[in-house]
C-alpha cells in the first residue's frame, strides 16, 4: 500500500562512533513520502552526512518543514525495524543508536511548564544522551520566547551537536540562524517553498 522499498542500510562502523579516517555514513532519502499522508504526500529528497552534519530548513509556514523532519525520522526508525520504507531504493539509512525528536507542544499546566519550558528541558535531555551516532530532529528551535534570545540559544544548540558530530536536522525561521548555518562549515540551509494557488509544498 505504501510502495515500501529495502532501502541501503549503513554503519557507523567501531563501537565507539566512526573510525578516524572513515567516511561517515550518509543519510539519503530519494522521494520519500511520509506514509500516513498517503497519496497526497510530496516526495521529499534529501542528504545529510557526506559535507555536513547538521541541516537547517527554512520556508513558509504551511511549506512542508515538520513534514520533512517527520518523514525523516519515521523512515529511519522503520528502516531499522526492517519495515520497507516509501522511497526510491538508491535510498540510504544508517543505523543509528537513537532517534531523537523535540516537535510540537507539550506544555504543562500541572507541572507550572511553558512551551518554552518544556522544549528546553526536551533539548536538555537530549544534548546529554546524543552521540556521534544518533539522529536529532528539532522543529522551530528556540521559538516561543524572545527572538533574539531564542536565536541565540538555537545557535548553541546547534554548535554543540555540530562540534559532536551528531546528525541533526533542524526547522527554523530565525535569519541569525540561517546565517550562522551559511557562514560554518559542516551546516547547510535548505529551503521549502509552497504554491500559493494550491497551499501544496513544492
Amino acid at each position: 500500500r505504501i510502495h515500501g522499498v529495502e532501502p541501503i542500510v549503513t554503519s557507523f562502523g567501531g563501537a565507539g562512533g566512526p573510525e578516524a579516517g572513515a567516511p561517515r555514513p550518509v543519510l539519503k532519502l530519494v522521494d520519500a513520502r511520509h506514509p500516513l499522508i498517503g497519496e497526497s504526500a510530496v516526495p521529499l529528497t534529501v542528504e545529510i552526512g557526506r559535507d555536513f552534519s547538521v541541516l537547517v530548513i527554512t520556508g513558509p509556514n504551511t511549506g512542508g518543514k515538520t513534514v520533512a523532519l517527520k518523514t525523516i525520522g519515521l523512515l529511519s526508525l522503520m528502516a531499522q525495524c526492517g519495515i520497507p520504507v516509501p522511497a526510491s531504493p538508491e535510498s540510504e539509512i544508517p543505523i543509528f543508536d537513537n532517534v531523537f525528536a523535540d516537535i510540537g507542544d507539550e506544555q504543562s499546566i500541572e507541572q507550572t511548564m511553558s512551551t518554552f519550558g518544556w522544549h528546553t528541558s526536551n533539548i536538555v535531555r537530549i544534548a546529554k544522551q546524543a552521540t556521534s551516532r544518533s539522529l536529532v530532529l528539532l522543529d522551530e528551535l528556540g521559538t516561543s520566547t524572545d527572538p533574539v534570545e531564542g536565536a541565540a540559544l538555537a545557535v548553541a544548540v546547534l554548535r554543540k551537536f555540530l562540534g559532536r558530530g551528531t546528525t541533526t536536522v533542524t526547522t527554523t525561521h530565525f535569519s541569525q540562524v540561517k546565517a550562522f548555518a551559511h557562514q560554518t562549515g559542516g551546516m547547510q540551509n535548505a529551503s521549502f517553498d509552497f504554491d500559493p494557488a494550491t497551499l501544496f509544498p513544492t
